[in-house]
Parts: C-alpha cells; structure tokens; sequence
C-alpha cells in the first residue's frame, strides 16, 4: 500500500511542476451540467478486527492478524455539477471483488510448544453504490486535482450470513449489508474528448459486520468492520 502511495504523490507532483501555459483541451467539459464514464480499479481488502477481552482466557487465543489481498473492480461514472465547476456529486455504481485471510494463533493443549493456526480465508462480491461530493482546484492547463468525501452502501453477493454451519470446516460469517465512509483524493489529466483520472481511496465501514456464530473461530471475536483502499482509473467524457 506505502508504494501505491508514493506513486500517486509522485504523479500529482509531476504534474503540478511539469505544466506550462498551453492549449487548454476539452474547454466546455466545466459548462455541462452532468458527465458520464466509466471506472477501472483495483483494491486491497482488510479487516478492523477486535478479539474479546477474555480470548485468551476463555478460548486459548494467542494472536489474530488480519493480511490484506488484492482485488479489483469495475464501475460506471456519473457526476454532476454543483453550482460551480469547483464542486460536483459522483456516483459510480460498481461490482467489487474482494478477498481477506484471518490467521489465528491458538494454544495447543497436547503440546504447549506447538500452537494451532487456524487460516480462516474470506471471499467477497459486491454490489457497491458509493456517493461522493468531489472537490477540485481551478485548472492548470490540462491538470487538475480533487479530494473526495462521501458514504457506500455495498450488498455482499457471496455472503454466507444464512448458510449452516459445517461441523468438521466451520467458517466465519459476514452480514451481507454495510455502510462505509470514504475519503480520497486524485488527479485529473484533460485530454481533447475526454478526461482522464487517477485516483486512491480509503474506506472504512461504521457498522459491526460480523455474525457470531459460536464456532471455534468465531468465539474468539468480539467485531469485525470491513475497511480498505481502492485506486481507480476513471474516463469521464
């Protein structure tokens, strides 16, 4: 993630220094009133993830470590202007997909030396309709930059909420509805037709989206919040 940071901090200094006065393109994008594109992306998914005070007391826990996995995604882009070109609303209905790994540590109780890792391997397809409010600078010949501010409502489509448990491969379950606040930031490149953008995000949801299920791996947990970072490609014409 740190280099998908300093990526992106290079481009929009690049950007910002390299512009000279120039031809502006696509003069009449900040006249229309409403835009349309589409959106190419890719994420890394985790977890904010609390184990119970009394894990390790109760049920043997030692450790729980969440590791991030790539994903990607693919949306459609509409945006529309609000009173000033400076401001606009944005809406990208897009399809998500996503994965995550909980490793557990627990105590062995045949041999104290050895423990248990139990990998608990997290998979989710998503429907999400995120709404932001995007402000941007006044442009710089065919540059711009934007910060982003909003909230999603995703539908996990493989959700596992009402599946039975197996008793021999227990599994953790995840609500199929969330709510998550976004922040984000990008740079805008204005081409003749079109305008092309790049951008990061980071998402963290504000509701508790684990299902206690009472099983060996689930005992343990107290909350589970979905959050994660999410650069885009963007084409809006």
């Amino acid at each position: 993630m740190k280099s998908w940071l300093l990526i992106f901090m290079a481009l929009v200094g690049f950007g910002a220094v390299a512009q000279k006065e120039k031809p502006k393109n696509y003069r009449k994008f900040d006249e229309r009133l409403f835009h349309f594109g589409f959106m190419l992306g890719a994420n890394s998914s985790g977890y904010s993830l609390s184990p119970k005070v009394d894990a390790y007391q109760q049920y043997g826990l030692k450790g729980m470590t969440v590791k991030s996995q790539p994903g990607a995604q693919l949306g459609i882009l509409t945006t529309m202007k609000i009173g000033t070109p400076m401001v606009r609303l944005r809406f990208i209905p897009s399809l998500s997909f996503q994965e995550r790994v909980i490793n557990q540590v627990f105590v062995n109780p045949a041999d104290l030396e050895k423990d248990i890792l139990n990998e608990e391997r997290i998979n989710a397809t998503s429907l999400d309709f995120p709404l932001m409010f995007q402000f941007r600078t006044l442009r710089l010949n065919n540059f711009a930059a934007y910060c982003l501010v909003g909230g999603q409502y995703s539908l996990d489509l493989q959700s596992q909420q009402d599946a039975a448990q197996q008793f021999d491969d227990p599994f953790i379950k995840m609500k199929k509805h969330d709510v998550l606040g976004q922040v984000g930031a990008g740079v805008e490149f204005f081409a003749p037709f079109f305008k092309f953008g790049i951008e990061i995000k980071y998402s963290h949801s504000f509701m508790n989206g684990f299902i206690q299920d009472n099983t060996r791996s689930s005992l343990p947990i107290d909350k589970i919040y979905n959050s994660g970072w999410i650069f885009s490609i963007i084409f809006e014409g």
